[in-house]
């Protein structure tokens, strides 16, 4: 519950960057209850295996003080047996976008995802016009799938996205961002 502060002033502040991408806000979006329900439904998620909610903080290591919330990754429907497979979604607020963050919270959860929870596959999808979210996931070893028609509402409409995935053992080219 501490970071419903940082967090709802975020997410307030990037409102404009953020309302295109997303679906619409809940009337209690920022609200003190409206967090406690998220902190509820992370604990929950995490403890039945289903999902990872993180949080991205800035390390301290650039112009930011260590701490500071830019963002959050969500590792989700985590399906076991022989699917060993998870959906990724993620934003970013709007001060911090196309700085590395989100690329770096994204390869390390893919890293968690196929190193300790051990699945085989993780997939996301971005609206197509998304050409910064497209090449993110591309730097993080995500590769083009498909199209899944009306998949998701966002901004009120039901909105056709590409899909991606990243596979632990990828057969289909390079999966590992160049280094260097």
């Amino acid at each position: 519950m501490a970071d419903q502060i940082p967090w709802a002033r975020l997410r307030r502040e990037s409102e404009p960057f953020l309302k295109d991408w997303e679906p619409i806000w809940a009337r209690d979006h920022l609200t003190r209850s409206a967090f406690r329900n998220r902190v509820v439904w992370a604990k929950r998620m995490i403890e039945d295996g289903r999902g990872a909610p993180l949080f991205i903080f800035a390390n301290g290591a650039d112009d930011l003080p260590a701490g500071t919330l830019v963002g959050a990754i969500t590792l989700d429907n985590i399906r076991r047996g022989p699917a060993q497979a998870g959906t990724v979604g993620y934003w970013i607020g709007e001060p911090f976008a196309r700085r590395g963050y989100m690329t770096e919270g994204l390869a390390a959860t893919r890293d968690h995802a196929f190193g300790t929870l051990d699945l085989s596959r993780i997939e996301a999808a971005c609206l197509p016009e998304n050409a910064p979210s497209r090449a993110l996931l591309e730097r993080c070893g995500f590769k083009y799938e498909g199209v899944a028609q009306s998949y998701l509402q966002i901004a009120g409409r039901w909105r056709s996205h590409v899909l991606y995935a990243a596979l632990r053992s990828d057969r289909r080219g390079r999966t590992e961002p160049a280094r260097g």
